[in-house]
């Protein structure tokens, strides 16, 4: 096991402690979510259930024979535990790597509590380095690109990639993000656009960053 794959099974063991009996546990999407699965087991028969952002996710918890349930169905999400592409001081996320942004966003909404969990390298001063993801309707993937263009940025398609919703994905090169807020608002207006991979109105509650002197724990300031 190499250091990264130690990093990210370090923060997915110490996102186990968030977990309560009885609740229903929401499940992200990613290589450290895959990590914090993998040491899911002593806790699968005390859950009630999950809640997953993807298929690949949804195929691991039912072999740990854990109930999927579709939120439509749940009325108290206690914890969307989640991993990221890039996070801010504020806890703003960019997420979509795993192009499964839009499900992740609606079970982050959902839920009670967000933990993200990532390794130190993911927590930056400003927010763009990595691609922003934004999920669009097919049809409308030239249109919304020319939007992303006159917004400062570099659009690119993610060729070969179609999300569990049947849409795309474009890449936004080149952005510093400095008010997360607003541009998710402006993305999120685009005819066209099913959702941007900004975590700015909802962002995460608690970020646990893998290093190699332990995990460290940041709090979203009030």
């Amino acid at each position: 096991m190499n250091e990264q794959q130690q990093l990210k099974r370090q923060v997915g063991a110490a996102a186990l402690t968030f977990l309560e009996e009885g609740m229903i546990l929401g499940v992200g999407t990613g290589s450290t979510v895959n990590a914090m699965l993998e040491q899911l087991d002593d806790w699968a028969p005390r859950l009630k259930g999950a809640v997953s952002s993807s298929e690949a996710s949804t195929l691991k918890l039912r072999q740990l024979g854990i109930p999927v349930l579709d939120l439509n169905e749940v009325d108290d999400l206690g914890v969307y535990i989640d991993g990221a592409d890039e996070s801010n001081a504020r806890l703003e996320l960019i997420k979509g790597g795993g192009a499964a942004l839009t499900r992740e966003k609606i079970i982050a909404a959902a839920a009670r509590r967000f933990v993200c969990i990532a390794d130190e390298s993911k927590l930056v001063q400003c927010l763009g380095r990595f691609p922003l993801p934004v999920e669009v309707i097919p049809m409308a993937r030239n249109l919304v690109a020319r939007e992303l263009t006159r917004l400062g940025g570099r659009p690119v398609h993610r060729a070969g990639v179609v999300t569990d919703n049947g849409n795309h994905i474009l890449d936004v090169h080149d952005l510093a993000i400095e008010q997360a807020r607003e541009l998710e608002t402006r993305i999120n207006q685009i005819t066209g656009v099913v959702t941007v991979g900004l975590f700015a109105h909802r962002p995460a509650d608690v970020l646990l960053l893998g290093t190699p002197g332990g995990v460290r724990r940041i709090d979203r300031p009030a």
